[in-house]
């Protein structure tokens, strides 16, 4: 039904292995191809229904269960039950128990907004929490109450992906009922009670990738006529796997994360079986397999204690990655039959030790049958126990191999069409759509501000009278204009043409819909500007221009005609377009409107004047840190978004305070941490918008990179304390007296910065001396002044620290000029 309807639809996990399934269309890999378990489904042995979990288009997920609920009529989705966290609970008892909103929420803040936390957890981590408890009766019974009552349901909702299908009534079977009272019917036991009543359960999952792909697919079908078949592209094009071993895989499914592209660019990938071991080494527990994979990929010699072993192993150089290897090697080591050696594979990733401690001697006695020495067969089942348990599923990763793949395909060859698609996939997120949005401007790809009369629901591709491809913003992308709201303006526009202003652009929609907030939201972000009009002028009549449309919708109602068309035709007498203030924001207003609207800068960027600065100095842009080793120097350069304070929980400065600032610069944002020891120093700086270098380490333990902060330094000092040298052109026709007058103010300003002069000869030699180490220099503002006045201010040049300023790969720089400095750097 998915196929013929056109819904993107696979199989995931381990139903991905199964021969059945592919050859029925259900799964993506072929089993036999990839060394999968393919005979899943056909073990005569087998009781339990096939369980195969179904990958769904995300926004036509309910077509399929409509579907399926139609053809067999017996069908249900799976109730869950949201359970009382600790905080939840406190802060209902609170409510119940009478205490006041803000007393309620000061109360439940104070128990930590982490995982698996508990009351008891808080009571004994948090000071002021447990000292509020020994003193304060009222605080303490509602502290026992929400004890009591930590960890019972809740309320019930609805699972995101499990239906139930039977073959008679389901009421006969399970209690049901309906979450809206009408239309969706759903079982009242939860999935593993559903499944112990012997019902089979099947999961629907939503995944927006599939979604994502299909828009991108349709795109590329408009924009170029080629009707993309991504199940059967070519999975030795190197043009593709060039994009994963450069690391630019951000919204390639799965391989997007700063630590999987660090993994990426050490690897350099070239078939897809590269990609299925990335895929399945990149997680706790097999990750410490991953320098030796890739070591060995590139040359390292390896050897394994037999022959069979070698030839398993051998696609991935040796190094056991896959539960389907594990089972092989016990099945043709051991002699163990295939389907008690899977079994012994999964036992031995869940650490099941009785199961494992069964099949020891079988597996001994079978590898010496077959001419292993006993004592190498011992190792080998030794090396297995200890290997294999970092073993993962090889169908799970094989099925969201060729899923990433197929991305990498089209943001490789369609790469405009693909980031439209991404785009609108991620509308919701204003996180990610500011992130996507940077590696648009990274790929070179422009994006067009929302425009009333261009802009449709989505983001689309948008080409000029030359040809070339950008992206234009969605109105749906609008933070504050809904799905109803861009359907009416779509409507006027389809039906009567562009809009001329404000006031027909109001006189023509759905003013329900498209209501004061919406409009405003439209003029804030610019997507009136292609009217004429500027945006505090539109914004100063606002009130009129809805007060108008509402007085034309109403006499529409009552059958008159409106002001316009009553005077369009009457004897050619012209009517005047209402006057639209000419009042326009600062530049520093209408970027904070966008920003709030759009969750980027369209106009320009505050650090764009900032620009030649920041590139002079930072040694690293935000989005290059993953292509540091952890602990490496750095300077970064950026503009403070957001500033909050954590309390550490352990290590010496336990309960201190510790500050996470949100830095962005013009290529991206990360967070830098400033330790306990340095906050109360650094923190005057440390307010949101304010511009500043920080000097650190990088930090790579998690899994997007960050700073640890040892410095940090305004903007308008970055000259005097981080140039690293003065460099002074000379003209070679300089008398003696010129030469006095550079050593006076050396002398004047002196300090621990080198000063270099260049002096370019009658013979046009140029030649650096590097001035006596006692002639060092302060930089100052005054410095460098006094320096210019005698020279000229081209001849005074700042030298950056080493790595500044170098002109950054295209994978990581955002456009821009290269300064002289960072040129002659």
């Amino acid at each position: 039904f998915a196929q013929r309807e056109g819904i993107p639809v696979g199989a995931r996990g381990s139903g991905c292995s199964s021969v059945v399934g592919y050859c029925l269309g259900i799964s993506q890999p072929e089993p036999l191809r990839y060394g999968l378990y393919f005979e899943r489904f056909l073990d005569p042995d087998r009781d339990e229904m096939p369980d195969i979990d179904l990958d769904i288009c995300q926004e036509r997920r309910q077509e399929i269960i409509e579907y399926v609920r139609k053809k067999y009529g017996h069908v249900a989705q799976i109730i869950t039950f949201g359970t009382l966290k600790a905080r939840a609970a406190v802060k209902d008892v609170c409510r119940v128990m009478g205490m006041g909103f803000d007393e309620a929420n000061r109360l439940s803040q104070l128990i930590p907004a982490e995982l698996k936390m508990t009351i008891d957890k808080a009571l004994a981590g948090e000071p002021e929490l447990r000292r509020r408890y020994d003193q304060d009766e009222s605080v303490r019974k509602i502290i026992d109450v929400a004890r009591r009552l930590e960890g019972l349901a809740r309320h019930a909702g609805v699972h995101a992906a499990g239906v139930v299908i039977a073959e008679q009534p389901l009421d006969d079977l399970v209690p049901l009922y309906r979450p809206d009272g009408a239309g969706q019917v759903v079982t009242q036991f939860d999935g593993p009670t559903v499944e112990k009543a012997g019902l089979l359960k099947m999961d629907f999952l939503g995944l927006v990738t599939l979604t994502m792909l299909e828009r991108a697919r349709r795109l590329v079908k408009e924009q170029h006529g080629i009707d993309i078949n991504l199940r059967k592209l070519d999975l030795t094009d190197q043009k593709v796997y060039a994009l994963f071993a450069r690391g630019e895989t951000k919204g390639v499914f799965q391989f997007e994360s700063g630590g999987m592209r660090d993994v990426l660019m050490k690897m350099r990938p070239n078939r897809i079986e590269d990609l299925i071991a990335a895929n399945a080494l990149f997680r706790p527990g097999p990750m410490v397999n991953i320098d030796a994979y890739v070591g060995r990929k590139h040359g390292e010699a390896w050897t394994t204690p037999h022959p069979n072993m070698t030839e398993v192993l051998a696609e991935t150089f040796g190094i056991m990655v896959y539960q389907e290897q594990v089972s092989r090697l016990v099945n043709r080591l051991g002699g163990i039959e295939l389907k008690r050696a899977f079994r012994l594979a999964k036992a031995i990733s869940k650490k099941k030790t009785a199961m494992i401690d069964a099949e020891r001697e079988p597996f001994v006695a079978g590898a010496v049958a077959n001419g292993v020495a006993k004592a190498t067969a011992e190792q080998i089942f030794d090396d297995i126990l200890r290997f294999g348990g970092y073993a993962f599923n090889k169908s799970h990763s094989t099925g969201y191999a060729l899923v990433a793949f197929q991305t990498a395909y089209l943001k490789t060859y369609y790469p405009v069409e693909f980031m439209a698609a991404l785009l609108t996939s991620e509308k919701n997120d204003t996180t990610k759509l500011a992130e996507y949005i940077e590696e648009c401007r990274r790929m070179r790809i422009a994006i067009k501000p929302p425009d009333i009369n261009i802009s449709v629901m989505d983001f689309t591709v948008d080409r000029d009278a030359q040809g070339k491809a950008a992206i234009r913003f969605g109105l749906n992308a609008i933070k504050g204009v809904g799905e109803k709201a861009v359907a009416s303006i779509l409507a006027a526009r389809e039906s009567d043409g562009a809009f001329k202003n404000i006031f027909d652009f109001c006189e023509r929609v759905d003013l329900q819909l498209v209501n004061k907030g919406v409009l405003e939201a439209l003029i804030k972000c610019g997507a009136f500007d292609s009217t004429g009009a500027m945006r505090r002028g539109l914004m100063s009549v606002v009130d009129k221009a809805i007060q108008a449309g509402a007085a034309a919708h109403a006499d529409r109602q009552s059958g008159q005609m409106s002001f316009f068309d009553a005077f369009g035709d009457a004897g050619g007498m012209e009517v005047a377009e209402p006057v639209i203030p000419t009042l326009q924001w600062t530049e520093a207003e209408m970027l904070a409107h966008e920003r709030a609207t759009l969750g980027f800068f369209v106009t320009s960027h505050p650090l764009a004047q900032h620009e030649q600065t920041l590139r002079k100095y930072a040694t690293a842009y935000t989005r290059e840190l993953a292509n540091f080793t952890d602990g490496a120097d750095v300077i970064l350069g950026g503009m403070i978004t957001r500033m909050r304070t954590v309390v550490t929980k352990s290590g010496r400065n336990a309960g201190a305070k510790m500050g996470i600032v949100a830095v962005e610069d013009l290529a991206g944002q990360c967070e830098v941490v400033v330790f306990p020891s340095d906050l109360d120093q650094f923190r005057p700086l440390l307010v949101p918008d304010r511009v500043l270098f920080f000097r650190g380490e990088v930090d790579r333990r998690r899994e997007e990179p960050s700073l640890r902060v040892t410095d940090v330094v305004p903007l308008e000092s970055a000259d005097e304390r981080l140039a690293s040298a003065v460099l002074l052109r000379v003209p070679g026709a300089s008398d003696e007296a010129v030469l006095d007058k550079i050593r006076a103010i050396l002398s004047a300003h002196h300090g621990e910065r080198p000063v270099y002069l260049e002096i370019t000869t009658p013979a046009h030699l140029r030649v650096t001396v590097r001035c006596n180490p006692r002639s060092g220099v302060t930089p100052t503002a005054e410095c460098l002044g006094d320096l210019a006045d005698l020279l000229g201010p081209d001849a005074v040049i700042l030298v950056p620290p080493q790595g500044a300023g170098r002109r950054r790969a295209a994978t990581t720089a955002p456009p821009a000029t290269e300064s002289p400095t960072a040129a002659m750097a």
